[in-house]
């Protein structure tokens, strides 16, 4: 398992020119209304901290993929995806979403692939809990 974010992360950089958290952060925004979203929630589903996530859209705002806009009645700043950002998504999903199938599930059967899916959700829950007790977040909260 720890192979396989270097992996995604070559196959995006190769293909597309953007890291797999670059990635990320362009599809998280893609997904939400509006294609925008406060920073501080952004960082939250990104999994990241504010000043890490405050890098990256500033790459991407220089790359013309990304633009922070000042919010009315809500303290901070939003992330917006911009057109050219929603278009890197869009051409960079098929080779990521390949590469997913090619390293994880091509080599499972259905009921493999259910066991896994089930176990994933598993962990997730556990890793949810134990950081909202704050053991591990990597943001440093709690």
């Amino acid at each position: 398992m720890t192979r396989l974010p270097g992996a995604l992360d070559t196959q995006l950089q190769r293909e597309s020119g953007v890291t797999h958290f670059e990635y990320w952060v362009l599809t998280l925004l893609s997904e939400e209304p509006g294609h925008r979203l406060q920073m501080s929630d952004l960082a939250h589903k990104a999994n990241a901290s504010l000043s890490r996530l405050s890098h990256v859209v500033s790459k991407l705002e220089r790359m013309g993929w990304a633009e922070r806009s000042a919010t009315t009645g809500r303290r901070g700043v939003q992330a917006v995806l911009t057109d050219d950002g929603y278009l890197k998504v869009v051409e960079a999903a098929p080779g990521y979403l390949d590469a997913v199938r090619r390293l994880v599930f091509d080599g499972l059967d259905a009921g493999q692939t259910e066991e896994l899916a089930e176990l994933s959700e598993k962990m997730t829950g556990q890793m949810s809990e134990a950081l909202a007790e704050g053991v591990g977040d990597a943001r440093g909260e709690r």
